[in-house]
């Protein structure tokens, strides 16, 4: 099971992106569970100075922008 962690601390781009990974994990198939990480301080542990940020599995994907769901097939693929 793949864990997709959403960093950032709630605002409208950080659930588009879980909302973007979301779509792509399931058009892929992929068993998935997604967190959703909002306190700095574990956010900053991640190296993440942008958010909304994607890691899969702890190794951080994308940080500072919103992919579409493509992109995201293309990450999670």
């Amino acid at each position: 099971m793949k864990t997709l962690q959403i960093l950032g601390t709630g605002c409208a781009k950080c659930q588009r992106l879980a909302d973007n990974a979301k779509a792509a994990a399931e058009a892929l198939g992929l068993d998935y569970q997604i967190v959703k990480v909002t306190s700095l301080q574990e956010i900053g542990e991640f190296g993440v100075m942008m958010t909304p940020a994607l890691a899969v599995d702890g190794d951080v994907l994308v940080s500072g922008r919103v992919p579409d769901v493509e992109t995201l097939k293309g990450m999670l693929g």
